[in-house]
């Protein structure tokens, strides 16, 4: 199994740019796609955006589309997800997570593997 630890998370004020990092360890990570999720108070997870095991397959949520960029570098079994022109709205707890398939990527379901989540806060 592959174990997942998010980073990068914090406050800042609506139009700043955040970047998320979701370093793995235990297997390889090139075996694995990996999604971010997030989750607000009160609501359910919601899939934001997710990218294939080479990264030559990347997904999004529609309202974060042209502001958030997924990544991954395989060599540092690192993920990243760079989060820009942020709005109070994109304020949530991250979650990164990773599965073998790339089946149901859209729902949480279709992942095995989470982190632990970090807290983005966009302050108007």
């Amino acid at each position: 199994q592959v174990q997942l630890v998010e980073s990068g998370g914090g406050l800042v004020q609506a139009g700043g740019s955040l970047r998320l990092s979701c370093a793995a360890s235990g297997r390889t990570f090139s075996q694995y796609v990996m999604g971010w999720f997030r989750q607000a108070p009160g609501k359910e997870r919601e899939f934001v955006a997710s990218i294939s095991w080479s990264g030559d397959r990347t997904y999004y949520k529609n309202s974060v589309k042209g502001r958030f960029t997924i990544s991954r570098d395989n060599a540092k079994n690192t993920g990243y997800l760079q989060m820009n022109s942020l709005k109070p709205e994109d304020t949530a707890v991250y979650y990164c997570a990773a599965d073998r398939d790339f089946l149901d990527y859209l729902w949480p379901k279709g992942y095995d593997y989470w982190g632990q989540g970090t807290q983005v806060t966009v302050s108007s």
